[in-house]
């Protein structure tokens, strides 16, 4: 696993409170404007993996998305939706 996944992942162990957060974390602007950033496509934070995350907590809580995203571990956010 790349240094960057397990820095994500040490985070959310060491507060949980974040997946909380997290699941509560809209997109503030952009095509996905007002969307729940665990709800939006893969390809689209893909995209901004690559391109770079926004500075400060949106990019720190996309850069979390993605991670979960593509490591196949979406079904953490189903609890979380109810």
């Amino acid at each position: 696993m790349p240094e960057q996944d397990c820095d994500v992942f040490a985070e959310l162990q060491s507060d949980p409170s974040q997946l909380l957060k997290l699941a509560q974390y809209r997109m503030p602007f952009g095509k996905y404007t007002n969307r729940l950033l665990i709800d939006l496509p893969e390809p689209y934070v893909v995209w901004f993996a690559n391109k770079g995350f926004p500075d400060g907590e949106l990019g720190k809580m996309m850069a979390i998305v993605h991670e979960i995203k593509v490591n196949g571990l979406e079904y953490l956010f189903d609890p979380l939706r109810k």
